[in-house]
């Protein structure tokens, strides 16, 4: 058995060219990165697997919006295989290692430390966010850190903006299917302030989401409009640092037919003080947001010839949140201390053809956390603890331990953890309807609670390195779509507590660099299970992505490759939706020295896919194609 694992090793190490002995600095990977960012100046090293990736490499990734890209990254998914660029915002909840079942978010997104997810549901508006303007994107899977609580279960995604300086950006991009993206940014930098703005505008006539052979005269295109506004002021003094700043978006969508329709309206304004003195370091940060959403949900005939108005909904919702943060560098040791709360209010108006329905209320949850590392010659042990109100009159206690051993290029970790997920808003009070299924809310819905661990082997060179990651994760009162009934007219579902799943899994992700030529690839099997044996719905059990990308002169051009097994669109394991892969293209060429000309390819191979059955089948992107130019430059 040893010979065969040191054979393995040897391979591996053969076949990444760990032991070159001399690069040329293109040839050169960014350092690996071991720590977390909570906000701006407050980080901590962890027992984790955390994946970087920068604004170039986030740029060769083709898609409109930023949660297409990530989609390079094995596990990273949202409901039912879908894109944000149709689908209904109530299902853009994302997920990492298979640790989902739903359209609620199991992992928690910042935007320059100041979460994203909606109050009233937990879902991303991954329109926000202008992909130009994004300078990184940190991910750390699983929940091996007590610094973050609720939505964390799964993993942190933080994306962080560029920092301020003079320049000047604007891009426009036109494709099939009328499809027209424009945006422009513009920074301004004195002695001690920066001021910036970003706006963005998209349309598209979209996609049909039913297959041709059942399609019928009620089926329309699913589309979106959209537009954003960004604008910040920094303020710099030495040690001090300080930043105001608000964002809006504004969006519309038809989801398929004629009556089937959602708009949002949405602003949200943050303020974050820190202060970093070397040894010392403190933030506070405070963010408030608003919205307005508003969605119209049919039935549809088998026919697909007939459909009826069955419900307007009005959502109006906001969310209020702080946190402080205290970290402290002691040489061989490390601690950070924190207070988060959080707040939501929202209501759910339904006028159904019944009557009115409202449900709704107020969620205020907050928490204390400490974590800190002490490193003893090649050893680093972490350990962590959370308390948290989850706002439903229940505590929950979240410890975190682990340990990290390097030498060399070689490091192993590993952690034990525990984490929780309060209900929404949403689930506790909204009902929601795709297609002809029907999904009910559950206000006796109860926190699901997730016990981890996790053991990985890096292997890490100049121009090479591979990552290993096994898990298992025990979840406890899995929130899921409880199918009550079904014809095939109607599917109905309740958000149910539908009892213990088990998540075992393994992650492997490899990278190399020579010359002019980057590849990478990464793949995760995930068997994701609830206690009666039957598949957890939304999770395949194999997912991969490879990508290489060629770079000289002027010119960058990559070609990459997803792949998806099997997986089931419900609790009850019926309607399964087989595997599938995609084929992306990217290519820019320089025409000047801060002009660009692009192209880029989704679907290449225009492969057709299920994404859902309600019970009618839903399938997902088709071949989309945009070309365009992209100014970047300083002022």
């Amino acid at each position: 058995m040893k010979a065969v694992f040191k054979s393995s090793l040897q391979f591996m190490c053969a076949a990444l060219m760990l032991c070159r002995p001399t690069l040329a600095q293109d040839d050169k990977l960014e350092p690996v990165r071991t720590s977390i960012t909570v906000v701006e100046k407050i980080s901590a090293e962890a027992p984790a697997n955390v994946t970087d990736i920068d604004q170039k490499q986030l740029e060769q990734i083709p898609g409109v919006n930023a949660d297409d890209r990530l989609r390079d990254l094995p596990g990273f998914s949202l409901f039912r295989r879908s894109s944000s660029l149709v689908a209904h915002p109530t299902t853009q909840g994302v997920s990492l290692r298979g640790i989902g079942s739903s359209g609620a978010s199991r992992t928690l997104v910042l935007w320059d430390g100041v979460p994203v997810n909606d109050a009233f549901g937990g879902w991303v508006y991954w329109t926000r966010f202008p992909v130009d303007d994004i300078a990184r994107v940190e991910i750390s899977r699983g929940a091996s850190t007590s610094l973050f609580g609720n939505l964390a279960m799964g993993g942190v995604i933080s994306l962080w903006s560029r920092e301020p300086e003079r320049r000047l950006h604007a891009s426009y991009e036109g494709g099939n299917r009328n499809t027209h993206n424009l945006s422009a940014g513009w920074s301004d930098l004195w002695s001690h302030w920066a001021v910036s703005g970003e706006a963005r505008a998209f349309t598209t006539d979209g996609f049909f989401i039913v297959p041709t052979s059942v399609r019928g005269p009620v089926d329309q295109p699913a589309n979106v409009r959209f537009a954003t506004g960004i604008a910040r002021i920094d303020w710099f003094g030495g040690a001090d640092r300080l930043f105001a700043k608000a964002d809006v978006l504004a969006e519309e969508r038809q989801n398929g037919t004629e009556l089937q329709r959602n708009s949002t309206g949405l602003g949200e304004v943050a303020l974050h003080y820190a202060h970093d003195s070397g040894r010392e370091a403190f933030s506070v940060l405070g963010f408030y947001s608003s919205e307005q959403f508003h969605s119209t949900f049919s039935s549809i005939n088998a026919a697909r010839t007939f459909e009826r108005l069955t419900d307007r909904q009005t959502v109006p919702a906001n969310g209020l949140g702080a946190d402080a943060l205290w970290q402290h560098d002691g040489g061989h040791w490390h601690a950070v201390l924190g207070a988060d709360v959080n707040r939501a209010h929202g209501f759910s108006t339904d006028h159904l053809t019944s009557g009115v329905n409202i449900g709704g209320g107020t969620r205020l949850q907050h928490g204390v956390f400490g974590e800190g590392n002490l490193t003893a010659g090649p050893a680093t042990f972490f350990g962590g603890l959370r308390h948290d109100f989850t706002g439903q009159g229940r505590e929950f206690v979240s410890p975190s331990g682990g340990l990290s051993v390097g030498r060399g290029r070689w490091r192993g970790r590993g952690a034990v953890y525990r984490s929780f997920r309060a209900p929404t808003l949403n689930e506790l009070f909204r009902n929601f309807r795709q297609g002809n299924a029907l999904t009910e809310a559950n206000a006796g819905l109860r926190p699901e609670t997730l016990f981890g661990a996790e053991v990985g082997l890096d292997i890490i060179n100049e121009s090479s390195r591979i990552r290993v990651t096994a898990y298992r994760n025990s979840i406890a009162d899995l929130i899921a779509n409880v199918t009550l009934s079904a014809s095939p007219t109607l599917i109905l579902r309740q958000r149910q507590n539908a009892g213990p799943a088990l998540n075992r899994g393994a992650e492997i992700e490899g990278e190399q660099r020579w010359r002019n030529w980057r590849g990478r690839a990464g793949y995760l099997f995930v068997d994701s299970r609830l206690i009666t044996g039957l598949r957890v719905p939304q999770i395949p059990k194999h997912q991969g992505s490879a990508q290489l990308v060629y770079q000289r002169g002027g010119t960058t051009a990559s070609a990459g490759v997803r792949s998806f097994s099997s997986q089931f669109d419900d609790d009850r394991n019926q309607f399964l939706l087989p595997g599938f892969a995609t084929v992306q293209l990217y290519v820019q060429r320089r025409l000047a020295r801060n002009l660009a000309a692009l192209l880029e390819f989704e679907n290449l191979l225009d492969r057709q896919y299920l994404t859902a059955f309600s019970p009618t089948p839903a399938i997902g992107t088709p071949r989309l194609w945009r070309a365009g130019l992209r100014w970047d430059g300083s002022l």
